[in-house]
């Protein structure tokens, strides 16, 4: 009788009363199974609702063990049904790429089935994905917007529109939607052919995202201030922003924020420890930049636990994503037994990936192995070449640079400085380091190009921010100067300290000369004699001739005329005539001095 009485009640409630109820008990802890029975009725019986809640509960393991399979299924159901936040949610879930092969689609948290639910030909499919944030973005759904505007910008080739992007961004941004802000940063960034950041418009909503805490907004603020690109060029900034999204997880954010934590900004000091702490992070996660620097750390014996058997590790975990440097380093180190034994077929063979990949210092090493050898070179460079040109015409990068670099040099017998040049490009706008640098120069010297001071410093600059020495030197060299855009001195003075940590000697004299005074920077005649005395000892004989001029005179402390006159001769022997001339009048002092 209670039972009948009970049943009859149960059943004159509304759906929407059981749909509400079942939610509750789902959200009660003791009581999750039988609110999780009770939606699985009503999804069984056609409520989308349910079904949809039904889907998140596999998903997340809520009243139920945990089923993706089952989740997914449910979900696409419900999005069939027209259910706007399952279209939403599926949507996501069809971007997101299984980490394994061969029918795995496991997910990297295990969020995606093992396999595909019925009504999914293939995973992930992000035109399949834009169809459903369509149907989501048309609903009124503002993050859906969001993205639907975000993947007509940058989706595949098929369903692209920049114009119908940037207008479903601006509907998710009026809405009072992060992402929106995002994504028309992004739609103008990836549509526009000029240089990011030249959109008033887009740096503002750029600006939103970032203050809203959206980490990839911060990045990207980030990277335009270090750049200098719609914003001022201010590293301290660049340094904050990569600090907010790093610690959100952004990888290269933390890349970022680890590399800046190497300079020493003059409002702070170098915090190596720190560094290695953010770099470590980016590394693990894939960060190839991170790895690599996290190399130099431990050869240079800068690492809290420094030693060649850790950087070895780190220069490999770079060297096999093609970071040509650190193939480079990691040939260096199996040249001299660092890290490991000797190993000259090693060596050899890291060099010669370094040269395929476009090192220059590789393929001299390279030919340097060769010669040593004695065996025989097909190249003026020491790289026996492949046929450069049809990889090149295949759309090869590293391809195109050799084959640039062969048409600049005349290797194979052919010079054409023109066609260089073109080539030249292509691999610098495909990413190339050392064709950054390559292109830079040629523009700025008008080297089979029409000289242009402005793009030269882009590309010298773009080359400095990849770590390449040679790029640090020439892009301070042009703010210096104010060449290609306005005077910078403090930016200079980071560039060349970027390079002086790698080891050139031409960067510390300018160190020493910009902190010697005379320069838009306070003088500190400390810091210039720290740095002439680096560079001196690393065989710079402009260093050498200022060294010896501070110790004989005693400009950074007190006169040191021995050590004076021995780095003057040092310098002397180095071509420099100006140290001649200081020698002659030290002498000349020395000899009218009171006995």
């Amino acid at each position: 009788m209670v039972r009948k009485f009970l049943s009859g009640l149960l059943g004159g409630i509304t759906p929407a009363a059981r749909f509400r109820h079942a939610c509750r008990l789902l959200e009660h802890e003791g009581r999750s199974a039988q609110g999780f029975a009770l939606l699985g009725r009503l999804a069984r019986g056609g409520m989308v609702v349910a079904q949809y809640q039904v889907a998140r509960a596999y998903l997340d393991g809520s009243g139920v063990p945990r089923s993706p399979l089952e989740g997914v299924r449910w979900m696409h159901r419900a999005a069939c049904a027209g259910h706007v936040e399952a279209c939403f949610s599926l949507a996501l879930m069809l971007l997101v790429d299984p980490p394994g092969h061969g029918g795995d689609h496991r997910g990297a948290d295990g969020l995606l089935p093992m396999a595909l639910p019925e009504g999914i030909d293939r995973w992930p499919d992000p035109a399949a994905a834009t169809g459903w944030a369509r149907q989501a973005a048309q609903a009124g759904l503002a993050d859906a917007q969001a993205l639907y505007g975000y993947l007509l910008a940058t989706g595949p080739e098929s369903v692209r529109d920049p114009q119908a992007a940037r207008m479903w961004c601006e509907r998710a941004a009026r809405a009072g939607c992060p992402q929106g802000d995002l994504g028309l940063a992004v739609t103008h960034f990836s549509a526009s052919d000029q240089l990011p950041g030249t959109d008033p418009d887009a740096v503002a909503a750029l600006i939103r995202a970032a203050d809203s805490g959206l980490p990839t907004a911060q990045y990207m603020l980030g990277l335009l201030h270090e750049r200098g690109w719609g914003l001022s060029l201010d590293r301290t900034q660049a340094e904050q922003w990569y600090a907010r999204a790093a610690v959100q997880g952004v990888r290269p954010a933390q890349a970022r924020y680890g590399a800046l934590l190497l300079e020493d900004m003059g409002s702070r000091p170098r915090n190596a420890m720190t560094a290695e702490t953010w770099l470590r992070r980016a590394a693990l996660a894939g960060d190839r930049e991170a790895a690599a620097l996290l190399g130099d750390l431990h050869a240079r014996g800068e690492a809290a636990l420094p030693g060649d058997h850790e950087a070895m590790i780190w220069y490999r975990r770079a060297a096999e994503q093609d970071h040509a440097v650190a193939c480079r380093m990691l040939a260096l180190l199996y040249m001299h037994g660092r890290g490991a034994a000797a190993d000259p077929d090693q060596a050899r063979h890291w060099l010669a990936r370094a040269a395929e990949l476009g090192d220059v210092a590789a393929m001299t090493d390279l030919a340097a192995s060769l010669v040593a050898q004695g065996q025989e070179m097909h190249s003026v460079t020491g790289l026996p070449l492949p046929d450069f040109m049809s990889a090149a015409q295949a759309g090869d990068p590293v391809a195109a640079f050799n084959l640039a670099v062969c048409l600049h040099d005349g290797v194979g017998g052919v010079t054409d400085p023109v066609q260089a040049a073109s080539w030249m490009e292509r691999a610098a706008h495909a990413g190339v380091v050392n064709a950054e640098y390559w292109y830079g120069r040629m523009l700025l010297d008008g080297d089979g190009v029409a000289a242009d001071a402005v793009h030269a410093r882009l590309w010298l600059e773009r080359a400095a921010e990849h770590g390449l020495a040679e790029a640090c030197v020439a892009a301070a060299q042009l703010r210096l100067e104010g060449r290609g855009g306005p005077r910078d001195h403090a930016g200079a003075l980071a560039l060349y300290h970027r390079a002086a940590r790698s080891g050139r000697a031409d960067a510390m004299f300018s160190l020493g000369a910009m902190y010697g005074g005379g320069h838009d920077l306070p003088p500190d005649r400390a810091q210039a004699l720290h740095w002439f005395t680096q560079g001196a000892e690393g065989g710079n004989a402009l260093s050498q001739l200022m060294l010896g001029r501070y110790l004989a005179r005693g400009l950074a402390g007190s006169v040191d005329r021995v050590r004076a006159r021995y780095w003057l001769e040092q310098a002397a022997a180095g071509g420099v005539r100006a140290a001649r001339d200081e020698l002659d009048h030290m002498t000349r002092t020395d000899e009218h001095a009171p006995t």
